[in-house]
């Protein structure tokens, strides 16, 4: 059974065509970076993935089901973080927000929330800053902690909206070679510019602009790609002769 599953799906914001005729699969343990100019569709796609939006034609399934989904078997980094910069949240409160669904917002989290949030931080590498603010932690720092906030249930599928975004190059590989292991336990879909640099660690591209081409790394080199996303990036030719 296929992770996800996108058959002939249309999506239009008003009369802006923003997807077309969209069809993919995604397998257990695939690791995927999505690509395109921006307004090609790649946070539209994320989002009928998530199932906040609904398509106007076509069918989506997502942990094979097509209609609510299990958002807890779902981990998500959104590119934006929604905290105010000096809202006096605490690096383990934020990260135990993933519990929150589970109880009131006033409740008080259980041990083993505690430990299974104390245990993520450790394997991000954040653990000696739990008591921080989040004002306090540098961009790399509050990154690793929105992805531990989002692997706090286990997910079977781990989505990120531009992950290094903000952070400089060392965090950015050390980010990536943490998804290239985390890889190994759950399908990884991301969204990026950085071409070059993720497709050390990715299985399969996606590259979109209101259409789809997916290709396996293997079959891509490095070259100027202008023709399909009508700009002068610089990412990859597919040798398939797109």
């Amino acid at each position: 059974m296929a992770v996800i599953n996108f058959s002939n799906v249309f999506f239009n914001y008003g009369k802006t065509k923003t997807l077309e005729n969209i069809s993919f699969e995604v397998d257990k343990n695939d690791f995927i970076a999505i690509v395109g100019p921006n307004g090609g569709g790649k946070s539209t796609l994320l989002k009928l993935i998530l199932g906040q939006i609904k398509p106007q034609n076509g069918t989506i399934e997502v942990l094979g089901k097509s209609s609510n989904i299990e958002l807890f078997k779902i981990g998500y980094v959104p590119q934006f973080v929604t905290h105010q910069k000096d809202f006096p949240l605490r690096l383990l409160d934020m990260v135990l927000q993933s519990k929150l669904r589970k109880n009131s917002f006033f409740a008080k989290y259980s041990k083993e929330d505690i430990a299974k949030a104390l245990e993520t931080l450790k394997l991000l590498k954040i653990e000696q800053f739990k008591d921080r603010f989040l004002s306090e932690l540098s961009g790399g720092q509050r990154q690793r902690a929105l992805i531990a906030r989002a692997l706090l249930d286990d997910p079977e599928l781990l989505i990120l909206d531009e992950p290094t975004a903000s952070v400089d190059i060392a965090v950015e590989q050390d980010i990536y070679e943490l998804l290239h292991k985390l890889n190994k336990k759950m399908t990884i879909i991301l969204v990026t510019h950085d071409v070059g640099f993720v497709s050390k660690y990715v299985n399969r591209l996606f590259c979109l602009n209101q259409k789809l081409h997916h290709h396996y790394v293997k079959d891509v080199e490095d070259l100027h790609y202008s023709e399909l996303y009508k700009s002068s990036m610089t990412a990859i030719k597919h040798k398939c002769g797109i």
